[in-house]
């Protein structure tokens, strides 16, 4: 087949639907559908669109259309494209497809685009990456960090480390080609000084992973408390709407709510969960409870929440035990009524932990703790301008690896190890450097990428 088609744009109802294609009969098969309206123009010119009409093979009307042509190589595969901009019912933008098809056109698979624009060399398997990140973004600050990479900031810095090491490698097959000229000593010390480089370099990378992480995918919060102290009044507050069901009868909430926030730029997952009590005649109740000291076992923050106008009960202290080495917040709830529990509390100032103060219910006190929420993770301090931040983790572990192989070689190195011994991991760090881009990455590694793409990208 000479051509692949699909739709890129999301399913269901719309302005307008994008049926693109990609190959050397793509223009031929727009030829055979498509009736432009100034027929005296037939020459195809790259960036440029058209209005006419599709008609099927018996003549049929089917939708009036713009078609954008990109002429090879200066288009997003490097081959010549077109999309096809249609009305954008799903009924309308399927038979368009399948008139592509029928005329000659292979239905692309996932990610075949962007995997034509990596294998024809456009952009690079790091870019690559970024663009599936771009598309998945929940953040503003998520979808620049991908746009950088997308840039090719990531790739740059990998190519100059590349770089680095090859003008070494020079040296080292010199001195194993030629040893009779005693050039060894030399070449130990200068490689020494360039593996030490690297491992400078590539720990600057991997510092800048957590904040990545943080960006790309955020925090998960869990709110925990007792039955009836307001868990569900505080996530809807932090929503602003109406998300869960409050009631004044405990044991509402049997199975977690999740919802993101944002914070500083950071996607926070808030889980409502079921209030905690030791003693249950409901299984559903206790199926969630048991559910809810899960979800606060693997949560990066729990909000403890507590109705102060309550007094503290052995059910509190049982879970501030089961808690304690968690990040929390504590939070008094319901100061808008008499309170029976100051943040003065003996019991609850031991536990060392914040403390907030606010009224889910009157949605006083919110910008406060999102405050201490900031705080705890310091998130006000990333910021993606001054450096260059991983969001992978399969980059994150090459990287990791690569910092490994450079230390074994600067033992080599300080141990007297011959320099074709010294070459084998050094050769190896330019092979693992390599699966960042693309250059040596293996076929598995590439598709298994690709096949998180959506179909049309």
């Amino acid at each position: 087949m000479e051509a692949i088609v699909a739709i890129s744009t999301p399913p269901g109802y719309g302005g307008i639907g994008i049926i693109r294609m990609s190959g050397k009969d793509s223009f031929k098969i727009v030829d055979k559908i498509f009736e432009p309206k100034d027929k005296k123009r037939n020459k195809v010119e790259g960036y440029k669109m058209k209005y006419g009409k599709i008609f099927d093979s018996n003549g049929k009307y089917v939708d009036e259309v713009l078609v954008t042509y990109f002429v090879s190589p200066k288009s997003f595969t490097t081959e010549n494209m077109c999309e096809i901009n249609s009305h954008g019912g799903p009924i309308i933008v399927k038979r368009i497809l399948e008139l592509c098809i029928e005329n000659g056109a292979r239905l692309a698979e996932p990610g075949e685009f962007t995997k034509l624009a990596f294998l024809n060399g456009r952009i690079d398997l790091a870019q690559a990456e970024a663009i599936i990140d771009m598309i998945n973004a929940k953040t503003k600050k998520e979808q620049e960090a991908s746009m950088r990479q997308l840039e090719g900031e990531l790739s740059k810095k990998i190519n100059e480390i590349k770089e680095l090491i090859m003008e070494k490698m020079v040296d080292i097959e010199a001195s194993i080609d030629y040893p009779e000229y005693d050039i060894e000593e030399i070449t130990r010390d200068s490689l020494k000084e360039m593996l030490e480089k690297v491992q400078l370099k590539l720990k600057e990378i991997e510092r800048n992973f957590d904040n990545g992480k943080l960006i790309k995918d955020g925090l998960k919060m869990a709110i925990i408390g007792r039955p009836n102290a307001g868990k569900s009044s505080l996530l809807n507050a932090l929503l602003n709407e109406e998300r869960a069901i409050v009631t004044e009868y405990e044991g509402t909430t049997r199975d977690t709510i999740e919802e993101y926030i944002v914070i500083e730029g950071i996607p926070i997952k808030v889980i409502d969960t079921a209030g905690i009590r030791s003693k249950t005649e409901d299984k559903i109740e206790e199926i969630g409870i048991e559910k809810a000291k899960k979800i606060a076992k693997d949560a990066d923050l729990i909000i403890y929440i507590i109705d102060s106008s309550k007094k503290l009960e052995e059910e509190d202290r049982e879970i501030f035990k089961i808690l304690e080495n968690k990040k929390m917040i504590i939070v008094l709830n319901k100061q808008d009524l008499k309170q029976e529990i100051l943040s003065e509390n003996v019991e609850i100032k031991n536990i060392n932990k914040p403390i907030i103060k606010l009224s889910a219910l009157k949605k006083e006190g919110i910008d406060e703790l999102y405050s201490q929420i900031s705080k705890l993770f310091k998130l006000g301090e990333i910021n993606i301008d001054d450096s260059i931040t991983i969001t992978n983790q399969r980059h994150r572990e090459i990287i990791k690896n690569v910092i490994k192989k450079a230390k074994e070689s600067i033992d080599s190195i300080d141990n007297k190890l011959p320099v074709d011994i010294i070459s084998i991991p050094i050769k190896q760090i330019l092979d693992e450097l390599g699966k960042i881009t693309g250059t040596t990455a293996s076929d598995e590694i590439i598709n298994e990428i690709f096949k998180k793409f959506c179909l049309g990208k």
